[in-house]
């Protein structure tokens, strides 16, 4: 049976201010193997530092975590980005349920060399897996996410956008943020907010098949 792996890198890591970066990174990876006790595998394991590997239950819940890291790096004004590989593939020794070291298998190795090979190709998200219909849906929805969130600036636009995540009304978002309205939908627009949400919708139907 075929497993689904999920590894993460910090994009241009050496570049940041490496203890606070550590510090989020360690939150990040903390907050998501307690929200998905249930659905993990192996759980969000920190491997050399600026990188995760992980063993997840499904499709579904791959796609949801990595929607998590991207919406939790908002809300929590993180500044760094990740880069991610979920890939599709056997693991040849038993689970392991408590860290995800000392595993071996095909899935790991073409995970691993994927993950490297998408740091020359500046891609942010790269999806293999059987289904090769989704695959290429999922590939497709993803570089248009990506493309509305790396234009999002961490100081001028993560606490508007955390707040349209939120709370989806320019209206609730504009007492939130204590602007005007017509700031809130200007905003919107500009940020992309209902491309993002679209794009996002679109994910989520296409795991449910």
């Amino acid at each position: 049976m075929k497993q689904y792996i999920l590894m993460a890198d910090v994009v241009a890591s050496g570049k940041k201010d490496q203890k606070q970066l550590m510090k989020d990174f360690k939150k990040l990876i903390t907050e998501i193997n307690e929200s998905y006790a249930n659905d993990i595998l192996s759980p969000l394991t920190i491997t050399l530092g600026d990188e995760f590997q992980c063993v997840l239950k499904d499709l579904a819940v791959s796609i949801q975590i990595i929607l998590h890291l991207e919406e939790a790096i908002i809300h929590q004004k993180m500044n760094f980005q990740l880069r991610y590989i979920l890939n599709q593939g056997n693991i040849e020794t038993p689970i392991n349920k408590a860290i995800a070291y000392e595993m071996l298998g095909a899935g790991l190795t073409e995970a691993r060399q994927k993950l490297t090979d998408a740091k020359q190709h500046k891609q942010r998200f790269l999806i293999t897996i059987d289904n090769k219909f989704q695959q290429e849906i999922l590939t497709d929805a993803f570089k248009i996410a990506e493309n509305i969130i790396d234009k999002w600036d961490l100081e001028k636009d993560y606490e508007v956008v955390s707040n349209f995540i939120k709370f989806k009304d320019y209206k609730i978002v504009s007492e939130a943020v204590n602007k005007t309205r017509s700031q809130l939908w200007k905003r919107e627009k500009t940020l992309n907010i209902e491309s993002y949400n679209s794009v996002k919708n679109i994910i989520q139907l296409i795991i449910k098949k």
